[in-house]
């Protein structure tokens, strides 16, 4: 389990925060139409190459414009300052 995980289970006063700073983000224009457009090459991709094990965990990257494994997609820096 990692830390922030950890963290957030044992403060409900920070997750409840979290949460409403999720709930607002995620409903942003540009993140709906951020999710709209990775679920549609999300489709396209398991359309054009059937689903298969080892898709399993490719996420549609807006940096690179391709399918990259989530790791790799998430760890990166940039975007969100993540």
């Amino acid at each position: 389990m990692g830390h922030s995980t950890q963290y957030y289970r044992d403060n409900p006063e920070a997750r409840a925060k979290k949460q409403a700073y999720d709930k607002k983000l995620n409903s942003r224009k540009e993140q709906i139409q951020k999710r709209v457009e990775s679920n549609a090459k999300v489709r396209e991709y398991t359309k054009k190459h059937g689903y298969k094990p080892s898709s399993k965990g490719l996420q549609y990257d807006h940096a690179v414009n391709r399918m990259v494994a989530a790791a790799a997609n998430q760890g990166r820096r940039g975007e969100g300052n993540r």
